[in-house]
């Protein structure tokens, strides 16, 4: 800023306060009683102003303090809460707030450092990244298998009993996804439960109840375990996937870029929530086959 520049400013802060905050000659100018006083006030906070940007500055170096995400529920339990244990091992000194709903998150009208969203990818104008792919699996508890025939075409399901996910956001039943040979295809289902949580959806599953199709991040503990068996494995859908998402990485703080980093070398390709369509096949083998 020029002489002549600071000059009109001053002069203009003095029209507005009324009061002069220079005494001036041609050679020099030195601050009247006023005048210290508004900077012995001032003083001290253009301190804690200065301290403050130091800090934010710092905020793109720093190793702890707070990162919001957002999940819904079941990615929240069985992905997040290993990999933010991990993670905390690494930085302690970061905090995490977890907000797990099943719904869209505006991530900047809710203050959202990172989302995490099963699915189809984001449409909001946010940065995404895909980590992994999410299959869409045809399943039933061994209970029910017992006691009702195993389908072998999707045709199949119309005269089973099926357990169903209602969407929160529109109230509608979610239809099911297969692939057949290169094609997507939706199906509307006759359910005989329907669940606005996907939780309680696997849990009807689990009790024998009926066939649901249970994402993969769900499924794929109990499908291991032998506590689910799966069905139509050939027509099983790998389109959607789990997708981490920002607003922007430009002036992100440190600890939040730190921890994008490790969550894509963590779940980049991890098939850690999917199981093989080979695996899918032996597993419905052993139950036609009781082995």
């Amino acid at each position: 800023m020029t002489p002549q520049a600071v000059s009109k400013t001053v002069r203009q802060l003095e029209q507005h306060l009324g009061v002069r905050l220079f005494h001036r000659t041609t050679r020099r100018s030195s601050l009247t009683e006023e005048g210290s006083r508004l900077l012995e006030s001032v003083r001290e906070s253009m301190d804690g102003l200065r301290t403050a940007m130091d800090r934010v500055k710092d905020a793109a170096h720093e190793n702890e303090g707070l990162i919001r995400i957002s999940a819904g529920g079941a990615v929240g339990r069985r992905v997040l809460i290993p990999l933010l244990a991990a993670f905390s091992k690494i930085y302690p000194g970061v905090t995490f707030d977890l907000v797990l709903e099943d719904r869209a998150t505006d991530v900047v009208a809710d203050r959202i450092d990172l989302g995490f969203k099963a699915g189809n990818a984001p449409t909001a104008q946010v940065v995404s990244r895909r980590l992994f792919a999410v299959q869409l699996l045809a399943c039933a508890a061994p209970a029910y298998l017992k006691d009702h025939p195993t389908p072998t075409r999707i045709d199949d399901l119309s005269g089973h009993r099926c357990i169903g996910y209602r969407q929160p956001g529109t109230g509608h039943p979610m239809p099911w996804e297969f692939q057949v040979h290169s094609e997507t295809i939706s199906k509307a289902m006759p359910y005989a439960v329907c669940c606005s949580d996907p939780e309680a959806e696997m849990q009807a599953v689990l009790a024998g109840m009926g066939i649901g199709q249970i994402d993969s991040i769900n499924a794929t503990p109990f499908l291991v375990s032998g506590e689910l068996v799966p069905l139509l494995v050939r027509y099983t859908s790998a389109r959607m996937g789990l997708y981490l998402y920002y607003a922007q990485r430009a002036d992100m703080p440190g600890r939040v870029r730190r921890f994008i980093d490790f969550t894509v070398e963590r779940l980049q390709s991890s098939q850690t929530f999917s199981v093989p369509v080979p695996e899918l096949q032996a597993m419905a083998k052993r139950q036609r086959t009781g082995n």
